[in-house]
């Protein structure tokens, strides 16, 4: 009579004790950094396309569109909506036709996407077997490398600072 009691309590403790331990070690896994889903692009960077006379195209921008532009185009300033008191930035520059920066894509245009944690996001692109052109690049505005997606279309990430990226856009803001 005693087992017959006591084995469906041993059997219900352990029940709650393995769901509790899995329900405690899923909250573990899942406040750890290494497999929380980061965030991956967060915006656009810029927009970069191939023109035949970039000088021309900024002016033509500049009268009839009102861009106030400098020698690499200009430069869009708006609010981070996570936080508003941040400012963030988005690049619009022509290139010239012959330029060879959106090499080896065959495109008349390159995507500049705005990231978080670079370093992070390259290595789990190269986990996926997504080409990286070539290394992380640092400067006072940011972090660069690019990538190529699946129809060849060469694509820079930008990890940026904003801060020092709205000190060098200076007055070109739009």
């Amino acid at each position: 009579m005693k087992n017959r009691i006591l084995k469906p309590i041993l059997v219900t403790v352990a029940f709650v004790a393995t769901f509790g331990a899995g329900f405690a070690l899923s909250k573990i896994v899942s406040t750890n950094p290494e497999t929380v889903t980061m965030k991956k692009v967060t915006g656009i960077g810029g927009i970069f396309f191939k023109c035949k006379d970039p000088k021309m195209m900024r002016e033509w921008y500049s009268k009839n569109l009102g861009l106030h532009t400098n020698e690499y185009g200009t430069t869009f300033e708006w609010r981070q909506g996570a936080d508003t008191t941040k400012k963030g930035f988005t690049q619009w520059s022509p290139f010239k036709e012959s330029t060879k920066y959106f090499e080896p894509s065959i495109k008349d245009f390159m995507i500049n996407y705005r990231v978080e944690n670079l370093q992070t996001l390259v290595d789990q692109l190269k986990a996926d077997k997504v080409e990286v052109l070539d290394s992380i690049e640092s400067f006072e505005y940011g972090k660069f490398v690019h990538i190529l997606d699946i129809e060849g279309n060469k694509v820079e990430l930008w990890e940026p600072n904003d801060t020092e990226y709205g000190k060098i856009a200076g007055g070109v803001t739009k």
